[in-house]
């Protein structure tokens, strides 16, 4: 019987390392997509995949490469993210470039791979667990203090909304959609100290339905997983 797949985009040195390490512990072979990565085989035994997730085409490149390579993945992860700071006291004036580029990797892109996951999933066996989770933060809910992260709580917003309704559209079906946002103890947001274990630990627990009732809306805390904070 073949592994598992994750396809983790946007794999990063913090979340998106602990993310692969853990789904590898747990005997998943592991994808992974970056900007400065080469196309190959990592030395961890990870297929990696060179991609700007800015680019309009990358997404299906991305999960053409891994079916050809290896297979559907039943678990693909969104961890990609990029803001653009504006100007001092002039929040609204990016430039259209700037602007098209960041909402297309906080939210074009997620909603592309969204849609390629849910065409991989229709056909992989029923018995698999197909899970995409988005990696979110506090901006959904929240605006921030610093105009500098206005790209990027545009972009979460956004996918939060995207990522709800495509859970409410294909629970039904199996397919499950999360938007994971860490928090303090306290529910409070993590502006610093963003924990890459934690973050695996809890999507593993989403990929293997450990708590089937947790909500597409999905805020947890190190060492307690999932926590409602929304009362």
């Amino acid at each position: 019987m073949s592994r598992p797949l994750v396809l983790i985009l946007g794999a990063g040195a913090n979340v998106g390392a602990a993310v692969a390490h853990r789904f590898s512990q747990d005997g998943y072979q592991v994808a992974i997509s970056a900007r400065r990565i080469a196309d190959g085989i990592s030395p961890e035994g990870y297929i990696t995949i060179q991609a700007d997730l800015s680019e309009k085409t990358a997404v299906p490149h991305i999960f053409a490469k891994v079916k050809s390579a290896a297979g559907i993945p039943s678990v693909v992860i969104y961890n990609a993210a990029t803001f653009t700071p504006p100007p001092p006291n002039a929040p609204l004036s990016l430039s259209p470039e700037a602007l098209d580029r960041d909402i297309w990797v906080n939210t074009h892109s997620a909603i592309i791979a969204a849609d390629c996951a849910v065409k991989g999933f229709e056909q992989l066996p029923e018995t698999a667990k197909k899970t995409f989770i988005y990696t979110g933060n506090w901006l959904n809910t929240t605006i921030s203090a610093s105009s500098a992260l206005l790209t990027l709580g545009v972009g979460k917003a956004a996918s939060a909304y995207w990522v709800g309704s495509a859970d409410q559209a294909y629970s039904q079906k199996g397919y499950r959609f999360y938007y994971a946002d860490q928090r303090t103890p306290e529910g409070t947001a993590m502006r610093t100290g963003v924990d890459g274990k934690a973050h695996a630990e809890f999507f593993k627990q989403l990929a293997d339905r450990q708590d089937p009732s947790v909500p597409w809306l999905a805020t947890f805390v190190t060492g307690k997983g999932y926590i409602d904070f929304s009362k």
